[in-house]
């Protein structure tokens, strides 16, 4: 099997007796390498998309120089540091990753006394997720930001997204256009409202920080008594602005619906998730965020939904050429499900205000 030849290039523990498929992620292919030995770890193997991620050293460098940081902070605090940070296996020439025949290749130690959830099921776990992502806000506060390329340029740049989607409406087929036409219209009558949110950072100096710029709830790991440890998946580890993080959590973990749910009477928002997630972020980031950081936060869901239904509507009309698919209409169906989201969001703002006890700047 190529993916067994392929750990031998790293270092790892131990033999490896099986591999079997990982997760359901939308980008990369992941798989657990199963130690022989049971007293040795297991291991993720992941196969990089690189139609997605250009520059792939760039990216294994972000993730090679974030968890270092946060390692070194958690060992001089005294605190567990294989439950609290991914932990990165080397090749044997000490590089991050391994290319071979054009695909691009990493491994890491697999938590084996962790879990993730699609979704929370309860506040108390929303919370905890919560916790956790200001956690790993906080540990990055002090990094020097200039060190860290941006992976993805333009990734939750509105202005940027709205372009391709102009673009792709225009280059559709006639069958997509008409199927997306609801889509289409509100999104170009929603287009100024979503805009203005994303000038405040500039109108009002936000310092851009360390991102995690993916913080769907399946993407930290809480261990047997739902406590929130370790916030994985980094490959969008860049530099960014709080309220794509805050966005994309409320977007994952308040939603009542899956990202794809065709009956749009299922999805409402559970304030109280976003109840939960305001007290666990803004508790575990203390006093790092300023006023104008904390102004924008209620409108983040409005906006990360609106971005996530608009890229998952542009790549319907683009053919269906970034995210995996299940059947022709996926993207169509997961474009519906957030922009709907988006609309449940701005309708509830008031509520959401008071969940993280500011008013907005807008």
């Amino acid at each position: 099997m190529k993916q067994l030849l392929l750990t031998k290039a790293f270092a790892i523990d131990g033999i490896i007796k099986e591999i079997v498929p990982f997760g359901n992620g939308h980008i990369n292919d992941t798989y657990r390498l199963v130690n022989e030995n049971a007293g040795k770890p297991d291991y993720l193997l992941q196969r990089i998309n690189h139609h997605v991620f250009r520059n792939i050293p760039a990216m294994m460098g972000n993730i090679q120089l974030v968890t270092s940081h946060i390692r070194r902070k958690l060992l001089f605090a005294g605190e567990d540091v294989c439950t609290k940070v991914s932990t990165l296996i080397h090749t044997h020439d000490g590089s991050h990753f391994l290319k071979e025949e054009g695909e691009y290749w990493r491994v890491f130690k697999f938590m084996k006394d962790l879990r993730s959830y699609d979704k929370p099921y309860n506040p108390e776990q929303m919370y905890e997720g919560a916790r956790a992502f200001g956690e790993f806000l906080n540990y990055l506060s002090d990094f020097p930001i200039q060190e860290l390329h941006y992976t993805l340029p333009d990734f939750h740049n509105m202005k940027f997204r709205l372009k391709q989607f102009m673009a792709a409406r225009d280059e559709a087929g006639e069958h997509q256009r008409n199927q997306a036409r609801d889509e289409i219209r509100y999104v170009l009558e929603t287009a100024d409202y979503v805009t203005a949110i994303q000038d405040i950072p500039v109108r009002h100096y936000m310092p851009l920080r360390v991102t995690h710029n993916d913080t769907k709830f399946n993407n930290v790991l809480l261990d047997a008594h739902d406590k929130g440890q370790c916030v994985i998946d980094l490959d969008t580890v860049m530099p960014g602005y709080v309220y794509f993080d805050v966005g994309d959590g409320i977007r994952t973990g308040a939603s009542t619906a899956d990202e794809h749910e065709l009956d749009l009477q299922k999805v409402d928002v559970d304030l109280a998730m976003i109840d939960a997630f305001a007290e666990g972020y803004l508790n575990s980031t203390g006093n790092l965020l300023g006023e104008a950081e904390m102004s924008i936060l209620p409108k983040s869901g409005i906006y990360m939904s609106f971005i996530m239904g608009l890229r998952f509507l542009t790549d319907y009309l683009q053919g269906n050429k970034y995210y995996k698919t299940d059947f022709p209409d996926h993207n169509l169906h997961r474009a519906r499900c957030q922009l709907h989201l988006s609309k449940l969001m701005r309708k509830r703002l008031p509520e959401i205000t008071k969940a993280f006890g500011k008013t907005t700047l807008i």
